[in-house]
């Protein structure tokens, strides 16, 4: 019986090789794709899953509520952890986590940049890192014991027993000694701690002076919950101790007018669970992906299956009334109801199979240049597990019911004699659904042609937005441990000045932007002016540093080698000047950190963060002593910059002979910080464009049966005098009105989409209806130059052969 029913299976799919093909080719393209992003997604939500104890393990940070609104600040103080860990009840664990960078790690002759990191004992018990050599229990029993992974092992020893090796590190341009007490198998990938070695968290730099320091936080805490502890009671339990170690804090806060958390309290000690901090900017590591990303990439592979089963939906029920003599045939030689839904489920399940097998083996292939596109490492493999599987298993099931033994179970209701007289059977028999199902598809595409369009508005935007500084034809250069940075600055500075393309030298102690050596960061400062907090973002700035970026002094003067005592003054842009109050700032006195400090410019604000955020209050200083520059900005002619460049490296390179890190210029600095934009757009526009084709290649097999089901209406209207174009409208008027409900439907979804998303962004542009306009019609005039050629086709065929054709 089964053979039986394979048999006439394929001699169906065989006969009707079209349709075959369309439903074949759509939901093959449907499956590769949905897969490739389902393994996306999983691969982001996987991040740090792999802990043994991951439901205990927490990020702990403060959350305040200041005039300017809710704020969560990670950087904790030196002495809390370890006060934590007898104050605090419920806790099983807690460990430091000092970034150190890159730091120089050299052994005998060998040197090289490793990042380093900065930690208590109890990490490795804390978290799941296996080792490949040393003892877990006494990894950091010396504080200068030093864990390297595999990739910093093989690197500096090759293949060899390295336990109680020695290895140098030059902290702060003091080279140190530590022994080899542990290597550490390299991290996967989906983990968000990134890292070659770390050591104790004593050896970090400004760990003496901050032992006793309550202000001043340079690290982030974890800690290991009890078993029977829950985050609501440790974070009730907390309130005591942040009321005890932070109370001129609290008293600032309330001072300043600051609301109370919805705890009551004005400084909450808070958890963030360990699985998301892969989504959170607060963690080390974190903020490369929005929490929504991975959630994106699931919709749209459903929304790209939703659209090829829809397809296959549509065209089996269609085209199963084509078949009306062959089933009442089998019906009077006594085939009943359920051999005859299960007749096209077969067939239906022979297509989905093979459809699956190819797009299997296709989406295989797309992987390596989906992983290169969209910077992943993912693997096939990972999707052979047994809840992906059985994902798999039921969603093949609900697809091969719906469009083969939906059509079945619609044929075996009706009457035998209709059905051998060709009468009452008509192809608008289940119209409603199939029209449900294409407006659904057509929505689906609008939306994301809609939403493509928003982003790459808002990307080409931020590309385009004056920044408040010139980014084209600076040369950021990283400094670098090996070297005096300020020593460096300078002896660039008189080398420089002798290429006639350099306009201009200064240093910073912060990029702009993410350069090739993969850090960003930002420092603040916080001090009392007139009986108020005042917090403002620090950057240390050297001599023409407005002059390299071309940002605009407002009022004042810039900082001059004519004036010795600038080392002692600030510029300031005008949110700060805003936030101090002063009609005319020039000139007042700022007491920070112990030092009054001058003020003698304002500048005009520019964005010195990512145009996600607004620009904050900004404090710029010329303190070498304090704050040492960590780049060297260079402004070039911009005729030929990629010579400028080599000139450039080939004077860097003579300065610094061992740099590790590559200039680049700040305009691509800046456009790596939306790299995540980026990636999203490019996943949509694909997403879009696959929606698009298999919603027209499902478009054009419907509009073919359909038209060739009004042959001999069309050769009668022919005859009678219908001009070509009348009845062209006619043919596709009734795909105008699903595209026009579709575009209803899909339209204020859109908008609510992208505006969502767009709030993400302190500067954005706005959804205008010309752009949600502009996506409806690019999907009517995609999908109408298929219906128009194949309603052009019946209406110029021959009326007399049409009306011969039965």
């Amino acid at each position: 019986m089964i053979k039986n029913y394979f048999t006439i299976a394929l001699r169906n799919l065989l006969k009707h090789k079209l349709f075959t093909g369309v439903h074949i080719i759509g939901l093959t393209i449907a499956f590769a794709i949905a897969v490739v992003l389902f393994l996306a997604a999983m691969f982001d939500l996987s991040f740090d899953n792999f802990h043994t104890k991951k439901d205990q393990l927490y990020q702990v940070y403060f959350e305040t509520n200041p005039v300017t609104g809710r704020k969560e600040d990670a950087p904790m103080p030196v002495p809390f952890a370890p006060t934590a860990k007898e104050e605090l009840k419920g806790l099983a664990n807690i460990t430091r986590y000092g970034d150190g960078g890159g730091v120089l790690a050299r052994h005998g002759e060998k040197e090289i940049s490793i990042t380093t990191r900065f930690v208590d004992p109890s990490f490795l018990d804390m978290f799941s890192f296996p080792l490949k050599q040393g003892d877990k229990s006494s990894v950091l029993s010396d504080l200068k014991n030093i864990t390297l992974t595999e990739y910093a092992a093989e690197k500096l020893f090759g293949n060899q027993d390295i336990i109680g090796m020695q290895v140098e590190l030059n902290i702060q341009g003091v080279w140190e000694p530590f022994v080899v007490s542990a290597l550490l198998a390299d991290f996967p990938a989906n983990s968000t701690f990134q890292f070659d070695a770390f050591v104790r968290f004593e050896n970090y730099p400004g760990y003496l002076e901050g032992m006793d320091k309550w202000d001043w936080r340079n690290h982030t805490v974890y800690v290991e919950l009890g078993d029977k502890v829950s985050v609501a009671q440790f974070q009730q339990d907390s309130k005591a101790f942040v009321g005890k170690y932070f109370k001129s804090e609290i008293d600032n806060l309330k001072r300043d007018g600051a609301l109370v958390n919805d705890d009551g309290t004005y400084k909450s000690l808070k958890l963030l669970p360990i699985h998301e901090m892969h989504f959170n900017s607060m963690s080390p590591g974190g903020s490369n992906v929005a929490s929504f990303f991975p959630w994106m990439l699931l919709i749209i592979s459903a929304f790209i299956l939703f659209i090829a089963c829809t397809n296959f939906i549509n065209l089996s029920l269609a085209s199963s009334f084509t078949r009306t003599k062959e089933i009442g045939m089998r019906k009077t030689l006594g085939a009943r109801p359920l051999q005859l839904v299960v007749q096209f489920w077969m067939e239906a399940s022979l297509i989905c199979l093979f459809s699956s097998l190819v797009g299997a083996v296709l989406a295989w292939a797309i992987l390596p240049q989906f992983n290169a596109l969209m910077a992943y490492n993912l693997q096939f493999g990972e999707l052979i597990t047994l809840r992906n599987s059985l994902l798999l298993l039921l969603l093949f099931f609900a697809v091969t019911l719906a469009a083969g033994a939906y059509p079945g179970f619609v044929m075996t209701r009706f009457n035998l004699m209709d059905v051998l007289r060709g009468t009452g059977i008509r192809l608008d028999s289940g119209k409603n659904l199939r029209k449900a199902l294409s407006v659904g598809q057509f929505a689906i595409a609008i939306i994301l042609v809609i939403s493509t369009l928003v982003i790459m508005q808002q990307i080409n935007f931020m590309n385009s937005r004056s920044l408040g500084y010139n980014k084209s034809g600076v040369v950021s250069i990283p400094i670098g441990n090996n070297i005096d940075s300020e020593v460096a600055l300078q002896r660039m500075r008189v080398e420089l000045a002798a290429l006639p393309e350099v306009m201009s030298v200064t240093g910073t102690d912060i990029n702009m932007g993410m350069g090739r050596d993969g850090a960003s960061m930002t420092s603040k400062m916080g001090f009392d002016y007139k009986e108020r907090n005042i917090k403002t973002n620090w950057l240390r700035v050297d001599y023409d540093y407005l002059k390299t970026m071309e940002i605009d002094l407002l009022e004042g003067r810039d900082f001059s080698r004519a004036y010795s005592t600038d080392t002692t003054s600030l510029l300031i842009n005008e949110q700060m000047a805003a936030l101090l109050g002063e009609e005319n700032p020039v000139g007042k006195n700022l007491n920070i950190s112990g030092e009054d400090l001058t003020v003698i410019g304002v500048v005009k604000d520019f964005n010195f963060k990512t145009l996600h955020s607004k620009v904050g209050p900004l404090t710029m200083c010329l303190q070498p002593s304090d704050w040492p520059v960590s780049y060297i900005f260079v402004r070039v002619n911009s005729d030929a910059l990629q010579q400028s460049m080599a000139s450039i490296e080939k004077i860097w390179k003579s300065v610094n002979p061992t740099y590790e890190s590559t200039p680049s210029f700040l305009d691509e600095n800046t456009q790596r910080m939306y790299e995540k934009e980026k990636r999203l757009s490019k996943i949509i526009v694909s997403g879009a464009g696959f929606a698009i084709f298999i919603s027209c290649l499902g478009l054009f097999a419907l509009a073919l049966l359909m038209m060739n089901q009004r042959v001999k209406e069309i050769g009668v209207r022919k005859v009678l005098g219908a001009k070509v174009l009348a009845i062209v409208l006619l043919l596709s008027g009734d795909f105008v009105r699903l595209i026009a409900i579709a575009f209803i439907v899909a339209a204020p979804i859109a908008w609510l989409i992208m505006n969502r998303w767009l709030d993400n962004f302190a500067y954005r542009i706005d959804v205008s209806v010309w752009l949600v306009l502009a996506g409806g019609i690019i999907v009517l005039l995609v999908a109408m130059l298929i219906v128009v050629l194949q309603s052009l086709r019946a209406a110029m065929a021959n009326p007399v052969k049409s009306l011969r054709t039965e």
